[in-house]
């Protein structure tokens, strides 16, 4: 089942009297339960594309259909509740409240899914341990290492049973080391929850390791689409 088109899709921002272009003609299919890398320099346009698809900015041209919705025509109300509960985000900074520990980061996500509270912490402790931080429940991220911050962030983006999972440069910020027990998580997920992860990376090596389909951007335009090795 496609979960992600796009056709023609594009973004273009104003500054003063120039037009920007950010993102070209983009034509993308995605299908439920994929693993999706995003790979280009800085400015290609991954992020976005990332963007775009979890409904945190509005494309300017062509059409987006998530799920069979196009985002593009979506009130901001619609985009908010698709934000909420449509996508999960993990990013390269972890983007955590500093002065919650890990349990009440994910709490605080799934008050935000208008979860009730008797059931909160019950939900966050399994979500954490599902990630693996059985141990580390009541932590502070500046307490954690940056693999288990990663962690913490990746179980509040599950918060709420999201279809796809946006991944922005998830291990950006970490060594080799724990960028693979990252990735790890993000194969776990989408092999045994089915859960579509569409990942923004710089790393190509690990992008054809991992993922179903493999899209090169250059200067906001689709350069190639790669699977299993072989271009589309």
């Amino acid at each position: 089942m496609r979960i992600i088109e796009t056709s023609n899709l594009g973004r273009t921002y104003r500054k003063g009297k120039i037009d920007i272009p950010a993102l070209q003609n983009v034509n993308l299919k995605i299908e439920e339960g994929q693993f999706v890398s995003i790979v280009g320099k800085s400015g290609s346009g991954k992020s976005t594309l990332l963007n775009l698809i979890g409904g945190l900015d509005k494309a300017t041209e062509g059409t987006i259909l998530f799920d069979g919705k196009d985002l593009r025509k979506m009130s901001r109300t619609a985009q908010a509740e698709h934000r909420k509960f449509s996508v999960g985000m993990i990013f390269q900074s972890f983007n955590l409240i500093q002065s919650r520990n890990a349990l009440e980061n994910v709490d605080l996500a799934l008050t935000f899914g208008g979860v009730p509270r008797r059931k909160r912490k019950q939900l966050a402790t399994e979500l954490l341990t599902k990630v693996g931080l059985e141990e580390r429940l009541t932590h502070l991220p500046d307490e954690l290492s940056g693999g288990e911050t990663q962690r913490v962030s990746i179980a509040r983006a599950l918060a709420n049973n999201p279809k796809v999972m946006l991944a922005d440069e998830p291990t950006g910020n970490l060594d080799s080391e724990t960028s693979q027990e990252i990735i790890d998580v993000l194969i776990e997920l989408n092999k045994k929850k089915g859960i579509t992860i569409i990942m923004v990376t710089h790393d190509m090596e690990t992008a054809e390791q991992v993922s179903d389909i493999v899209v090169k951007l250059k200067d906001g335009k689709v350069l190639e689409i790669l699977k299993t090795g072989e271009v589309l």
